[in-house]
């Protein structure tokens, strides 16, 4: 009797204990494992273990919502790089302006350039950097501003929708700035040329540097002070004697130095025809290049809208040189341009317009 009743217990308790197990199955919502479930494999994506959350890519899926971006892998240089998330900006090339006179040469091409260590230009004298393609030409003028000539040569690049360099003395700047201002305002570029058109090769400049940088630097601040703006880092060594001193200083400055790949000897020449006739003939031969020219002669800027004509007859394209970033002045060159002026500070202090109107006309 004790025997029945011990196994009646037992049996009792194991049903007990199995009904407790499906009871909590049920209020816990999960499946009973079986032998005939399919595993899961590694490679698939796993509810997370805390709160039963889904993985970025289940979400994804489950939302229609794209996926987190992968960077892909790019091979540079035979070497494997991973891409960045999203490609970067790219920088717009700026346009090139347009032009109403469908007969006008125009401009073909807008480069920048970028001054660093001051780089040289100028097969001439300088082969790197030969940056013009076939029948390109960068037009650039030596010596001004000069009363009636700059304006006559400015009129003719206007009139043609085109642009060219201009490589102003120093001092001719400070008595001309409306000149200067014309041309920064008309959108040429504007480098400087020394204060005062001297050979830096020759002595004093040749034997003290410092005279030469004194020229250098006051030619860049006067043109920058007379145009009231942003000019150019160019510099054009008169009578392109280029001491390699003074080369070297340009380079700290990071001023870049021009040359020419075609001198048209227009101030050995008379006549705009034979001005025309010198820059035709050596472009024939070249078949492109940076051409040097001096809006300081007459005879050149009288040459100026035939020389288009021709060019835009010829096929040549203009290419425009612009910096990528302006030229710096320094202080002290700053001071001494100034003083220059001695009479200017005191008397002559007011503006123009304050002083001058016109009562009638």
């Amino acid at each position: 009797m004790r025997i029945f009743v011990a196994v009646f217990a037992a049996l009792l308790t194991l049903g007990l204990v199995a009904f407790g197990v499906v009871v909590a199955q049920k209020n816990t919502g999960s499946a009973p494992v079986t032998a005939s479930a399919a595993p899961v494999s590694s490679s698939q994506n796993t509810v997370a273990a805390a709160g039963g959350e889904k993985a970025p890519q289940q979400l994804a899926e489950t939302t229609n919502t794209p996926a987190p971006f992968a960077p892909a892998a790019v091979v540079q240089n035979n070497t494997t790089a991973v891409a960045p998330a999203f490609p970067p900006p790219t920088v717009a090339p700026k346009p090139v302006a347009a032009c109403n006179n469908p007969d006008a040469l125009g401009l073909s091409r807008l480069i920048e350039i970028d001054t660093t260590g001051g780089p040289a230009f100028g097969t001439q004298h300088f082969k790197q950097y030969d940056f013009l393609r076939d029948k390109e030409v960068a037009l650039t003028f030596d010596d001004g501003p000069w009363p009636g000539n700059t304006p006559m040569v400015l009129k003719a690049l206007q009139d043609s929708c085109t642009k060219a360099t201009f490589f102003e003395i120093g001092e001719h700047a400070t008595w001309r700035p409306d000149l200067a201002k014309a041309l920064a305002a008309a959108g040429m570029t504007i480098g400087s040329h020394t204060w005062s058109h001297k050979d830096l090769a020759k002595n004093p400049y040749a034997k003290d540097v410092e005279q030469a940088k004194q020229e250098i630097e006051m030619g860049v601040s006067a043109v920058h002070m007379a145009v009231g703006g942003p000019t150019a880092p160019f510099f054009r060594f008169p009578d392109l004697q280029q001491p390699r001193d003074a080369m070297a200083y340009l380079g700290t400055r990071n001023i870049a130095i021009f040359s020419t790949d075609i001198d048209t000897f227009d101030f050995k020449l008379r006549k705009p025809e034979d001005v025309v006739k010198s820059a035709m003939t050596k472009l024939a031969k070249s078949g492109k290049g940076i051409l040097l020219m001096h809006d300081f002669q007459h005879n050149t800027a009288e040459a100026m809208p035939e020389l288009l004509r021709q060019l835009k007859a010829g096929g040549y394209k203009i290419v425009h040189m612009v910096p990528k970033e302006p030229a710096t002045t320094l202080a002290k060159y700053d001071d001494m341009v100034r003083s220059r002026d001695k009479y200017s500070t005191s008397n002559n202090a007011r503006s123009e317009s304050s002083i001058i109107k016109t009562i009638s006309e």
